[in-house]
């Protein structure tokens, strides 16, 4: 009788079948970790392309209300217009701290109305609200803003008080009843005429790739362990099956020989040590 007949049975095959899964879960895993670092590294690299790039008009890179190419992100804008009343987006956290983004409509002179990121705004005595929200330039104001994406919808959407839960542009065309760029708003670089008392810009974003390779590199090896562990049981299962076997006696006959040969002096001390110990006992 065939001494590996046990593995083709009924319970080895779903042994087997369970790693394969795990293998192929922990490939899809890996292929995702990996999606993700290329999603970061494209990110980084728009920023080194395009944020210190020349400003451009906006009409330059956006033509259409919902035009947006996913390549300008982060390019330096002009426009030119006039600041309509400011909305709060509320959660949006910044070192550690609760706080509100401040947008405000910026229509330009054909009407249009492009929205502006004025900066954050820590929380005030309560989440409401911040303790004061600085006024935008009145006038005619000539905004340099670098150009993002609408962020998608939110549960809870805008609260009573005209608070959003999001940038979801579409949402700020309904509450103004304007044509409003709907595809992109823009991170204020600069004002003119500025104001001494304003929001906080973001930052810009460092390059930083995340642990997302690692990630992969860990998921493949996890696979590797799974096939490891396999092998190791059915060796188990073999050996105890096969215990009887003279040749099978000999092979743990000379791994017993060679774990007793690894023994060092110290162990053998301390044996001998524990044997007088329970001797005088």
């Amino acid at each position: 009788m065939n001494r590996w007949s046990f593995v083709f049975s009924a319970r080895w095959a779903r042994y087997v079948a369970f790693a394969l899964l795990f293998a192929i879960a922990c490939g899809l895993l890996s292929w995702w970790q990996i999606s993700r670092r290329d999603e970061k590294v494209l990110e980084i690299t728009r920023v080194a392309q395009n944020y210190d790039a020349a400003p451009a008009p906006l009409t330059d890179l956006v033509s259409g209300l919902d035009d947006y190419d996913p390549a300008d992100e982060w390019r330096p804008v002009t426009i030119e217009g006039v600041y309509g009343d400011q909305i709060l987006v509320r959660n949006r956290p910044l070192g550690g701290r609760a706080g509100f983004e401040v947008l405000a409509p910026l229509t330009t002179r054909n009407g249009d109305v492009f929205v502006v990121d004025r900066g954050w705004l820590p929380v005030g005595d309560t989440t409401d609200a911040p303790a004061s929200v600085p006024a935008a330039p009145a006038g005619t104001v000539t905004v340099t803003a670098r150009l993002k994406p609408g962020e998608p919808e939110l549960p809870g959407g805008t609260s009573a008080a005209g608070v959003l839960a999001s940038i979801r542009l579409p949402e700020i065309a309904r509450m103004t009843g304007e044509p409003v760029y709907t595809g992109a708003y823009g991170l204020v670089e600069s004002e003119s005429p500025s104001v001494a008392d304003m929001p906080l810009p973001r930052a810009r974003p460092e390059p930083d790739e995340g642990p997302h390779l690692s990630y992969a590199f860990q998921w493949v090896i996890f696979a590797i362990i799974g096939f490891a562990g396999l092998g190791l049981a059915i060796r188990q299962e073999y050996r105890y099956r096969n215990a009887e076997d003279p040749a099978e006696q000999l092979r743990a006959a000379r791994r017993e020989q060679k774990r007793l040969a690894r023994r060092t002096d110290s162990d053998e001390e301390d044996a001998l040590l524990e044997r007088a110990e329970s001797g005088r006992d």
